[in-house]
């Protein structure tokens, strides 16, 4: 087979590497890819938006498989084009993925469906959002309607940083037309958790959780970001937290697009909070989670593109998990999530076994690899418990030794061990 995957990222990335162990693959593609892409797949020059391109070249060398990643592109429809194109591609239509591009949208939609979620309000008023605020008190949630590259959400602890939230998002427009709308939401308290599952209208194949570290700094200090590491499985969300979430959250999800008329295809991510009272939505993506994908998908011993092409046809993939745990460690640009400087030189690390490099922000520069982006790679590896997993992967980055280009979080999964 001849397999494209859309996008340029670390999600993208830790398909590539998937996709490149099938025997069913002839060629793979990704486009636009990133310098560290290289060595699993042909990177094609075209940039992710630009779907009438990804669509001629899509003909030209016969793709029988499309998978995209990113968020954006599926937003902006180019499910629907490929399939008007008669294109086989596994992502959601335009319709569809409004679950993860508008807030507002998804909350009313978990009203209509009963899907257990925060209690909230939404507004495009300032002085409206404000006096809400003043009412409901502090902590409170503030959010960004549209698709802000993870960076949307103020989680204020204070009633001043909430309102300071809402003037930057109304009034000062610090997140353009993705914040001319916000929600506002009950604060909820708990321990949160990422649950993906393979959907195709009313058929969903859960993966096994994983657990994402947003704030920059170590003890979950600093501002949030769009990730600084994760780790699979989780050891505090057993079973029984997995089948609720399943049958009342992603279950309810497939089922009620299927009732709106725009049935989902694709990767269905839960944003869950562990509540006293069970697991809540904080937010739903429609699409892999970045960098929940980068420890979950080498823990599935299934050949990716089989199991892509069962959910499109119907046929449950029966996923098979390995009886391990897997944790990486995200390296990003100095000063990110602010503003950073692009073009240092990539760390050399010596991998170990069971231990893998996933390139997120980086380029190829005249043969030379150099960042290109706020995370630019992530170090992961694989183990029988959570704790080796965790020392294998700082090993791997204590290998490069220190560079004031970089920083990383010090505490990945220290508080599930």
């Amino acid at each position: 087979m001849n397999v494209l995957v859309v996008g340029r990222g670390g999600r993208e990335h830790s398909m590539v590497l998937e996709l490149a162990k099938s025997e069913q693959v002839k060629n793979l593609y990704v486009a636009p890819g990133n310098g560290g892409m290289k060595e699993q797949a042909t990177c094609v020059a075209i940039d992710e938006m630009d779907t009438d391109s990804l669509i001629h070249f899509a003909k030209e060398k016969a793709i029988d498989l499309t998978i995209v990643g990113p968020e954006a592109p599926l937003n902006e429809g180019i499910a629907d084009r490929f399939q008007e194109a008669n294109l086989k591609v596994f992502a959601p239509t335009k319709k569809a993925a409004l679950l993860e591009g508008s807030k507002s949208f998804a909350k009313a939609f978990m009203k209509k469906y009963d899907i257990p979620t925060a209690a909230y309000e939404t507004f495009n008023d300032a002085e409206q959002a404000k006096a809400y605020i003043e009412k409901q008190g502090a902590p409170i949630v503030i959010k960004a309607d549209g698709l802000a590259a993870g960076k949307g959400v103020i989680v204020a602890e204070t009633k001043a940083e909430a309102l300071n939230a809402v003037d930057d998002m109304l009034v000062s427009k610090a997140f353009s037309e993705a914040g001319s709308t916000i929600v506002v939401e009950e604060f909820l308290s708990g321990r949160e958790f990422s649950l993906m599952a393979f959907v195709h209208e009313n058929h969903v194949y859960p993966m096994v959780p994983a657990r994402d570290h947003k704030r920059a700094f170590d003890h979950d200090e600093g501002p949030n970001t769009g990730g600084m590491g994760s780790f699979a499985p989780v050891p505090d969300i057993t079973e029984e937290h997995i089948a609720f979430s399943v049958g009342n959250i992603l279950q309810k999800a497939a089922d009620g697009l299927m009732a709106e008329g725009c049935p989902f295809t694709g990767i269905l991510y839960g944003g869950l909070m562990m509540t006293d009272a069970g697991p809540k939505v904080i937010e739903f993506n429609t699409r892999f989670g970045d960098p929940e994908t980068q420890v979950v998908l080498p823990l599935l011993k299934n050949d990716l593109v089989q199991v892509f092409l069962d959910v499109l046809d119907g046929k449950d993939p029966e996923l098979v998990w390995e009886d391990a745990a897997c944790l990486g460690v995200v390296l990003a640009s100095a000063g990110y999530p602010g503003p950073y400087e692009k073009g240092a030189a990539i760390p050399s690390f010596s991998v170990l076994d069971d231990s893998y490099v996933v390139h997120a922000g980086t380029k190829d520069e005249g043969g030379t690899l150099v960042s290109d982006g706020g995370r630019v790679l992530l170090v992961g590896a694989k183990a029988a418990t959570l704790k080796e997993a965790q020392e294998k992967a700082y090993k791997v980055i204590d290998t490069a030794g220190d560079n004031k280009d970089y920083f990383y979080r010090k505490d990945i999964g220290v508080n599930s061990i």
